[in-house]
């Protein structure tokens, strides 16, 4: 229902102008307005694609949009109808075209999408010329025209298995599709061999959309198209252009499938996003401009590698993604704006199109464009990983490992539900039969097969994501570990069964990926402005005009692959559940071993360095100077720091076993408790379950032999971490010692097994190989024509050759060590030459853990005024250790910030001729808007006053404490100094108000409440999707108060040059082969593996004074502020 102006360019509620028919009295208006005609049926103008997408483009100043009521278009003569200077008018079920076309050549007004092209569409044939005349590629087709006097004569040949159309042979399975578009009655015929019959398609009728049917005979009466079936994956991809240069791609599953409508829980038809490839957008760009219609649908079938057009149907919208609403309205209020505002002299500046070339300012004051943004990221928060091992010995298992090939390599791992069900069923089998009088010939023991058993039975279903068998061929049955059990072992071949299981991404992992996703935006130019369509363009807007080139790799872990959907989400502000974002959008890279590694010699060497380790960490003394130089040879102050707390490693032990008896001791307590007995702990979790674990790590820890199973303290930080962050509401006690202590460990014990050289070469070199082929392609595409759209395709878009490519590559913890490494140790700068190496170097000593959402993130830029120089290409270097810790806030490492000023451009900050760059990073744009400047202002007032989650004591919305004195006193922080410099990304169910601010800076809000729909549609130069998430954060997820800040991005070096990196990603590749030739940072590769003593002199520490008086050099904010608004 249309609102009634209550006053001359004013709406009631703050809504917007726009009216049915006539009904407000131009003469009143104040301004000369554009008048936007909306002619179509009623059932269209008021769909919600259509209300949402008016909605926001009347809130253009100088637009009002009419909507010509239904019974004058059906009724009214055209010389009645209401005027208009532009006309959106478009044909469905029911409209009279001839009429729009008469009102158009009498009125001229101009045409979103040309009427005469619609008669046309309406034809399927005529679609088809006009396609293969543009060289779009189509399925092979043929046209049968039936006279409706003699549907006999015709050339048409029927056999059991194809039909000959004019001459041109369909083997079944073929398609048939009646030549009027307005029919939906398609139908696909099957061959005999596959049952024969036919699928018939209709029009959706509640959850069909078709039905099988015996009938195998075409239909004779009636013209028609026959084409080739085409064998996609089950799946229609949507295309959905807005003029040219802007697609949006969504995919659902395939009315021919089974003919079954997916719906998700709200009832609406499951669509999955696609992104387009090259020549898909290329394609998409000739549809729209053959057929002249600026909104415009079609299908794409994606088949045998190519895609191929098989349908056009003129004006659509994309249902339910308020991304899509915000640029529909945004392309098509400037498209009117630029065509009808000089006309009637309309004081409105055309929105220069430099706002989409991805300029950034460099951190020495010159102007590059961002060509490329490559970014290695750990998984989120996850529950921790469990396993059990056991030999089996049944020839039920050895059949199942010869079926699935596992004789091949002596190694099967089995994840698919098929083959978990199998095993599952396997164990039941012996488990009934264990209690039988032949139950002797069952070597397995009972308690392990009811472990097994139960594990598999977990959450009712298989995923594949969450559980996996892995199976190992023991030709001489597994080695005795102890002399009682020589006289039990049994010779002959075996199978040790490992299962895993657990280590799933929780509720508070998928929002720490998906928020940061969100903040990875401001990472592009444009990014902090309103993607919606205002001002800026960012990252948003430079994907949907086909320059951003992003691939996301994960390895098969499920906990790393769901990560990157969620992160994706929040990059590409995607909406709907995470499964059809993972299927479409991340690619798997456990092919090659790129993000996987399970070589023998990694793990020799993780064994010689693990035994090398237990030595060291099984003596009841405390550190002396020797194991220091063992341990720390780098002299790492977290490592040093740790060895410190530990001090005598056995007696640490043997307080974290107490510890640890004491632990489920209470919890054996707490379950007597009748007040505890429906418990649920988070992510539904049980306390039996939760003391099952606490229980097999208290018996494996501590072996029979009195020593402590030291590869066991990785786990037992696990669990006391994820209880301490997600279970603190039970009031265990101790918890928070056991967690000091076990860190204490885990920080010594990781990272000589990760950042050992050797390892980290094994672990990386596939990975550093693509990342250097990454950089490598970015330097040579501007020639690569097959990388971006066609030049002579991209008018309107600024630099249409250049694009952005973006790599992410999510992985395990394990990764990230090695790569991380490999740039500490594999002498990639000398620190003694480059001061802000050391510095970085000093930092990164100072990180203990590579925390959840950790990122390694590799920026390259081009100066277009340095072609023919080495300085032509820039690499930046930064770092965050991800997620916070447990009341880490006080005593968390701090950097120098995110892409900090140069000593030239400081002077030029004091001397007062620019801010410092790294304000322009927060805005991207050298015009500071002042409305963008006070917002920022506004948000940190409104952030300030978050409150804080009792749980685990973690702020929502809070700051690093990486500010300067001044800084702080200001009360600004550097939250305009750059986003990702000191703000901390957190998921948390309060956000700041900008209902107020919005009110206040945008004409056309009203003083009174405005409901949320209008309040989100009203936000000023700030991402609506953010405040659109922050009403509902959570997306059903628990336990999301809890979701721990992510550390903002620190710049490790900002001053490389392409062949730098080049060069030192060659030499790694070189060394991979022998890394014992390597030499880093006084640290021999193999110290932990030679009694080598090594002297290394411990780094210089910073002091707070020289930390105060470096922050000194940066002026106040409040004088920043001063000089802009003067």
């Amino acid at each position: 229902v249309m609102s009634e102006l209550s006053s001359p360019g004013e709406s009631r509620g703050g809504a917007p102008r726009f009216f049915v028919g006539l009904e407000e009295d131009e003469s009143d208006e104040p301004e000369r307005q554009i008048m936007v005609g909306i002619c179509c049926m009623m059932k269209k103008s008021k769909s919600k694609p259509m209300t949402q997408i008016l909605e926001r483009l009347c809130r253009f100043e100088f637009i009002t949009v009419v909507i010509f009521p239904e019974d004058t278009i059906l009724n009214e003569p055209v010389d009645k109808w209401p005027l208009c200077d532009c006309l959106i008018s478009f044909h469905s079920k029911g409209f009279p075209l001839d009429k729009a076309v008469s009102y158009a050549k009498l009125r001229n007004p101009m045409l979103i999408n040309d009427l005469n092209m619609q008669y046309y569409i309406q034809d399927r044939r005529e679609v088809y010329r006009i396609l293969q005349e543009e060289g779009i590629d189509l399925p092979r087709y043929a046209v049968l025209n039936r006279d409706p006097d003699k549907p006999e004569e015709c050339n048409l040949v029927e056999g059991e298995d194809h039909v000959e159309v004019n001459g041109e042979i369909f083997q079944k399975p073929f398609v048939e599709k009646p030549v009027c578009a307005e029919d939906h009655n398609v139908y696909i015929y099957y061959p005999t061999s596959a049952g024969g019959g036919s699928q018939r398609l209709f029009r959706k009728i509640g959850s069909r959309s078709s039905v099988y049917s015996p009938e195998s005979s075409v239909r004779k009466t009636g013209s028609y198209i026959y084409e080739e079936f085409m064998p996609t994956d089950g799946t229609d991809v949507k295309v959905y252009t807005v003029g040219p240069d802007y697609a949006h791609a969504e995919a659902r599953k395939s009315p021919a499938l089974d003919g079954k409508v997916e719906r998700d829980s709200e009832g609406k038809e499951v669509r999955y996003p696609v992104m387009l490839s090259a020549m898909e957008k290329l394609v998409a760009r000739k549809v729209c401009l053959a057929f002249k219609q600026t909104v415009c649908g079609f299908d794409l079938l994606r088949a045998n590698g190519h895609s191929y057009v098989c349908d056009v149907n003129g004006f659509s919208f994309v249902k339910n993604s308020m991304k899509y609403y915000d640029d529909c309205a945004k392309i098509l209020g400037n498209l009117v704006m630029r065509e009808l505002a000089p006309q009637f002299q309309i004081p409105w500046s055309v929105p220069t199109e430099a706002e989409d070339i991805p300029i950034v300012p460099t951190t020495s004051g010159t102007m590059m464009e961002l060509r490329c943004v490559i970014a290695v990221i750990r998984h989120g928060d996850r529950t921790p990983k469990q396993k059990m091992k056991m030999e089996v010995r049944n020839p039920m298992f050895f059949d199942l490992f010869e079926k699935y090939g596992g004789y091949k390599t002596g190694k099967l791992k089995l994840k698919k539900p098929k083959q978990l069900q199998e095993v599952l069923d396997i164990t039941r089998q012996l488990l009934v039969e264990l209690g039988q009088p032949n139950d002797c010939e069952i070597e397995e023991k009972k308690s392990k097969l009811e472990q097994l058993k139960t594990v598999l039975e977990m959450y009712g279903h298989f995923s594949g994501i969450n559980r996996k068998v892995q199976l190992t061929y023991l030709p001489h049955g597994q080695p005795k570990t102890s002399s009682e059990e020589e006289d039990t072992r049994k010779e002959g071949p075996s199978l040790l069964l490992v299962l895993k299981w657990g280590g799933e991404l929780t509720p508070a992992g998928r929002v720490q990926a998906e928020e940061l996703g969100r903040a990875f935006r401001c990472m592009y130019p444009g990014g902090q402005g309103d993607y919606a369509g205002f001002p800026g363009c960012g990252l948003l807007r430079l994907h949907s005009t086909y320059r951003h080139d992003l691939k996301i790799y994960a390895s098969d872990e499920g906990r790393v692959q769901m990560t990157a959907a969620a992160f994706a989400k929040g990059l590409l502000a995607l909406e709907g559940e995470l499964t059809p974002i993972l299927v479409q959008m991340v690619k798997s890279a456990n092919m090659n071993g790129l993000l996987d590694s399970d070589s023998d010699s990694l793990s020799s060497c993780q064994h010689r360095v693990k035994a090398r380790l237990h030595e060291i960490l099984q003596k009841d003394h405390e550190f002396t100077d020797e194991d220091y130089d063992r341990l720390a040879p780098t002299c790492s102050a977290s490592l040093v720091n740790s060895m410190k707390i530990v001090e005598n490693p056995v007696a640490t032990c043997d307080q974290v076993y107490a510890l640890i008896q004491s632990l489920t001791s209470q919890i054996r307590t707490r379950m007597e408790d009748p007040k505890s007995a429906d418990l649920q702990l988070y992510h539904s979790e049980t306390l039996e379950l939760m003391l099952q674990r606490w229980s097999k790590l208290e018996r494996d820890f501590r072996m029979k032999n009195g020593r402590y199973d030291i590869s066991k303290i990785p786990d037992i930080y696990d669990c006391v971490k994820y209880d301490v962050i997600h279970n603190s509401t039970l009031g265990l006690e101790d918890t928070l010692e056991l967690f000091r202590l076990s860190r204490a460990l885990a920080d010594i014990v990781i990272p000589q097994v990760r950042q050992r050289l050797d390892i980290a070469y094994a672990y990386c070199l596939p990975l550093v190989r693509k990342i250097q082929i990454d950089l490598q392609r970015t330097h040579e595409g501007r020639v690569r024509q097959q990388n971006f759209t066609l030049c002579e395709y991209s008018r309107g878009v600024m630099s249409p050759g250049r694009h952005v490519r973006t790599r992410l590559y999510f992985t395990s913890e394990s990764h990230v060590h090695s790569l991380l490494s490999l740039f500490r140790y594999g002498e990639f700068l000398d620190e003694e030459k480059d001061q802000q190496w050391k510095r970085a170097m000093d930092y990164l000593s100072a990180v203990s853990e590579l925390n959840y959402m950790t990122q390694i993130v590799i920026m390259l830029y081009e100066d277009n005024n340095k072609l023919s120089s080495e300085e032509r290409f820039h690499v930046e270097l930064h770092f965050s250790p991800g997620v916070k810790g447990v009341e880490e806030e006080e005593n968390a490492p701090t950097g120098f910030g995110f892409r900090p000023a140069s000593a030239e451009v400081a002077r030029q900050v004091r001397s007062g001729r620019f801010p410092p760059p790294c304000f322009y990073f927060s805005i991207w744009r050298m015009n500071v808007s002042l409305n963008i400047f006070c917002l920022c202002f506004f948000l940190l007032q409104a952030l300030s006053e978050t409150s804080f989650s009792k749980v685990g004591s973690y702020r929502l919305f809070s700051f690093c404490s990486r500010q300067s004195p001044e800084m702080k006193q200001s009360g600004l922080g550097s939250q305009c100094a750059g986003l990702f410099s000191t703000t901390v990304l957190g998921g948390s169910s309060s956000a700041p108000n900008l209902q107020d601010y919005a009110r206040a800076h945008r004409k056309k809000f009203s003083t009174g409440s405005l409901c949320y729909k209008d309040e989100l549609l009203s936000m000023p130069a700030v991402k609506r999707f953010s405040v659109s998430f922050a009403k509902h954060p959570t997306n059903g997820f628990d336990g999301c108060s809890m979701v721990p800040s992510i550390y903002p991005l620190e710049t490790l070096h900002n001053s490389l040059s392409l062949k730098q990196v080049n060069e030192f990603l060659s030499s790694v590749c070189e060394s991979a082969g022998d890394p014992r030739h390597k030499t880093t940072r006084g640290w021999k590769p193999s110290s932990l593996c030679e009694n080598s003593k090594l002297h290394t002199k411990q780094p210089p520490k910073l002091t707070k004074q020289q930390l105060h008086k470096m922050t000194e050099k940066i002026p106040k904010t409040t004088k920043i502020l001063k000089k802009i608004t003067d």
